[in-house]
């Protein structure tokens, strides 16, 4: 019994000696506060990196940097210049060629600015999540998912390498990503939307929109003004607000397309299917070809062009 204790007694001890030196390592965290003016400018830079951006209301920006590497700052060169107009991070590797960048980093950066910011965040591997800013916003990541909400101005997002989700932007939008899905909902103003490797769904869009997908479908509900939508990859659905006659150009060489309209509005319909059948509901007046794959025509008195093809699948015209 007695040999029995002295045997876990030892393995105890032997444990807890590799147990130590997890331990006694500490994360590294990095905390600064800025003297950021309302209508000021706010920029990042970083090699790597998830960043976290929140606009709230007064003056001074926080930024809080975490690692899960205690020896952070031996790795990485940190910089901060700041103004009272203007605070610009910048995070570069020290020693690009002899390390490996993705080995139990975990950067992140969470950050508040005053909500009356214009602001501009790159990074080159990590996420990127912004919301309630007043002013124009500039995102780009080399290899993350995007999301921004509640943002008073325009925005410009790019990714190389994830998924893209944008929600209640009172300015102008332009996004794009290479790799991922695009969602956004609740745009006051003109939408672009491009992928080459993922679907596209947008709701409750009120200006045109652009939507373009090499690798995907494409589904839009709630458009206010002109729709172009075009894939390689996947069938496309269209449902017009009531009232709207702006048209526009709807095509696909990899799926069926349906569209919804106000039976009222006043079009001009050029609907055609190389691979299927148009069939419409709503009332169209001949007045150019009109067959079983293609019917070109007007509906109400005529107006905007709204054009309508498919390579793959039948063309359906739907009455709201």
């Amino acid at each position: 019994m007695l040999k029995k204790t002295r045997v876990l007694t030892v393995v105890a001890a032997m444990l807890m000696a590799l147990a130590l030196p997890a331990f006694s390592r500490a994360d590294y965290r990095n905390e600064k506060r800025f003297d950021l003016q309302p209508g000021g400018h706010f920029v990042i830079d970083s090699s790597e990196g998830d960043v976290k951006l929140t606009g709230q209301p007064g003056a001074g920006a926080d930024v809080v940097m975490t690692s899960k590497r205690d020896d952070f700052e031996q790795l990485y060169d940190v910089q901060f210049d700041s103004h009272p107009s203007e605070v610009r991070i910048t995070v570069r590797r020290k020693h690009p060629w002899g390390f490996n960048w993705h080995n139990n980093i975990n950067l992140h950066f969470v950050i508040t600015v005053p909500e009356d910011t214009s602001t501009e965040v790159k990074t080159g591997g990590g996420s990127v999540e912004v919301s309630r800013l007043k002013r124009e916003t500039e995102l780009e990541t080399s290899g993350g998912s995007i999301r921004a909400s509640d943002l008073g101005a325009n925005l410009r997002a790019h990714t190389s390498g994830g998924s893209i989700e944008i929600d209640q932007i009172k300015g102008t939008a332009r996004v794009d990503t290479s790799g991922g899905d695009i969602t956004a909902s609740g745009l006051d103003r003109s939408l672009e939307a491009e992928t080459s490797g993922g679907s596209i769904h947008l709701r409750e869009i009120k200006g045109d929109l652009v939507a373009h997908t090499s690798g995907g479908s494409i589904r839009i509900e709630g458009a206010g003004g002109r729709v172009e939508a075009h894939t390689s990859g996947g069938s496309v659905e269209v449902r017009f607000d009531r009232g709207n006659s702006r048209g526009g150009d709807i095509d696909t060489s990899g799926g069926g397309v349906t569209v919804a309209l106000d039976r009222s509005v006043n079009l001009n319909l050029d609907a055609d299917a190389s691979g299927g059948s148009v069939v419409t509901d709503v009332p169209v007046t001949q007045s150019g070809t009109l067959s079983r794959s293609h019917i070109v025509g007007t509906v109400g008195s005529g107006g905007a062009l709204l054009r309508v093809h498919s390579s793959a699948g039948s063309v359906r015209i739907d009455s709201l």
